[in-house]
């Protein structure tokens, strides 16, 4: 029996949809305006979508969405968190949020307090948790916000302390307040972890109204399926995970692009720009998935260590406005984002942009009235188009990790603007379907899990530590929805911690695989 599948995407400008069957092939694609309230987005996209598909038959949705990052970004719709820190005598220097900046800290972080508890990266105790502190500090956080986060110091090496902490706080007072465990958020680097999980517990309310936006939005073209949201590194959680760790949702937009370019234009490693209404974002594919950043992460200008894929992002977009300032030309970095349909000259505007730039210029047909912008100055189409090829080039460069020439898939609504050519790279694909390619990328997308953890070889010897770390990993995988007979081992990473006695070794592990599909 064919089994269908359908992905959306909502992004700052459209809402792209696409329904694919068990092959990865397209039956149906559409893209829509985003709105404010997901939901209606998302059903405008369904209403296009599942025209003339047989809806008995669909099974799975996929959802990938920037609500989460532009929460932060905005500072809108975040909810106030307790903080609790389990470290003390250690870090009571530093407070939680010190390097915050200071609208989003007097936005999120409520009350904080710092405890006793905590552990050695070899998993020695730090000191006893102050399990009375815990239940003090829980009590008096009622009422003043609605959620916790927990965080203990060299919690990959131990996690007792937080998963004790947060039973308490269950016991204490029931469901008055939600837990974010730092050990299930970020990796080793306490305040960046503690940073993330305090994030993470931040969005739950904005994880809640996306989730129920979707499922209503299902709810009303009749599909009772299994939901999915889409994660950083590529792959799919559940709903319910999505709405436990929203900060892993953050930046799985671009992430999706980079799948489904990957996936469209049959290549596993590959540079891919992504250009919509008011970006572009650049990445690279190895092995079929985003190279990982290195460096820690910021979101909303806090340091944060989540997996996060390596991206470099520039205000260069169909949408993005054109200028002439003393004589030359201006691109950017304003946009009309996705008024692009109303705004720009080819469709009855007033508004000079990348999209009518590229139409006068031949590299953009059947968007609006190509007529309204025959007599734009020559000058200013050559100086715009340009300025766009000297930034896809100095993109492309920057990403690439060696000298080999990779070919550079274009994707996304406004791919139209990366020219033929470009210098140091192979060739220039845009694969069919490359308009909604993220929407294409968190149809297909996997399940995942991972793990990164401090193990002591000395002690347990390296091949346990490391099938313990991969059997956490497969575990991980299968509780985000992956088969359990078809998960795969997709990375292993170890750090040796040379300067720490014990062979102190930091081990991270993912672990990938196609969904377990039981029906609706």
């Amino acid at each position: 029996m064919t089994h269908l599948r359908i992905g959306i995407d909502v992004g700052g400008t459209n809402t792209d949809a696409v329904v694919v069957d068990q092959d990865g092939a397209v039956i149906a694609s559409t893209k829509a305006a985003t709105t404010p309230d997901p939901s209606l987005g998302i059903r405008s996209a369904l209403d296009a979508v599942v025209q003339g598909v047989d809806k008995s038959v669909i099974t799975q949705a996929m959802l990938g969405t920037t609500h989460p990052a532009n929460a932060i970004i905005r500072r809108r719709d975040l909810e106030p968190v307790g903080v609790l820190r389990l470290a003390a005598p250690s870090s009571l220097a530093v407070r939680p949020g010190a390097a915050w900046p200071r609208d989003l800290h007097a936005t999120v972080i409520g009350p904080a307090e710092i405890i006793r508890g905590g552990f050695e990266y070899d998993g020695r105790e730090i000191a006893p948790l102050d399990e009375d502190a815990v239940r003090r500090f829980a009590a008096a956080c009622v009422g003043k916000v609605q959620s916790l986060a927990i965080t203990s110091a060299f919690a990959p090496a131990s996690f007792d302390h937080e998963q004790r902490a947060g039973e308490i706080v269950a016991a204490e007072v029931g469901d008055a307040l939600r837990v974010g465990l730092s050990h299930q958020v970020g990796s080793i680097g306490m305040l960046e972890r503690e940073n993330a999980t305090i994030l993470n517990a931040a969005l739950f309310g904005v994880a809640q109204a996306v989730v129920d936006g979707f499922h209503a939005a299902l709810a009303s073209h009749g599909l009772n399926v299994e939901s999915y949201l889409t994660q950083n590194d590529g792959t799919l959680m559940t709903s319910d995970e999505a709405v436990r760790l929203p900060i892993l949702t953050v930046g799985s937009g671009p992430t999706n692009s980079m799948r489904g370019a990957c996936a469209l234009a049959g290549l596993s490693d590959a540079l891919v720009i992504d250009v919509g209404g008011t970006s572009a974002d650049v990445g690279i594919l190895v092995d079929g998935f985003p190279r990982e950043s290195s460096a820690a992460v910021e979101v909303g200008g806090v340091r944060t260590n989540f997996r996060m894929p390596d991206l470099i992002s520039i205000g260069l977009g169909g949408g993005t406005i054109v200028s002439m300032e003393d004589g030359s030309v201006t691109v950017g970095p304003d946009s009309v984002g996705y008024r692009v349909i109303t705004e720009a000259l080819i469709n009855g505007g007033s508004t000079l942009t990348l999209s009518d730039i590229s139409t006068a210029g031949g590299r953009l047909s059947g968007f609006g009235d190509s007529g309204r912008v025959a007599d734009l100055d020559p000058a200013v189409v050559e100086g715009a188009l340009a300025w766009v090829d000297e930034q896809v080039q100095i993109l492309s460069e920057r990403m690439k990790a060696s000298r080999q020439s990779l070919p550079l898939i274009a994707v996304g609504g406004g791919s139209h603007l990366v020219p033929d050519h470009v210098p140091g790279v192979a060739e220039v694909i845009r694969p069919a379907h490359h308009a909604v390619a993220n929407a294409f990328g968190a149809a297909i997308a996997e399940a995942s899990g991972a793990v990164d953890r401090v193990y002591r070889y000395e002690s347990e010897g390296r091949e346990k530590c490391l099938d313990d770390a991969k059997q956490l990993a497969v575990d991980a995988a299968v509780r985000s929805g992956a088969d359990p007979d078809q998960v795969r081992i997709t990375s292993v990473v170890e750090v040796p911690m040379s300067y720490l006695p014990g062979q102190g070794c930091r081990v991270q592990v993912k672990a990938a695989g196609p969904l377990a599909s039981t029906g609706a």
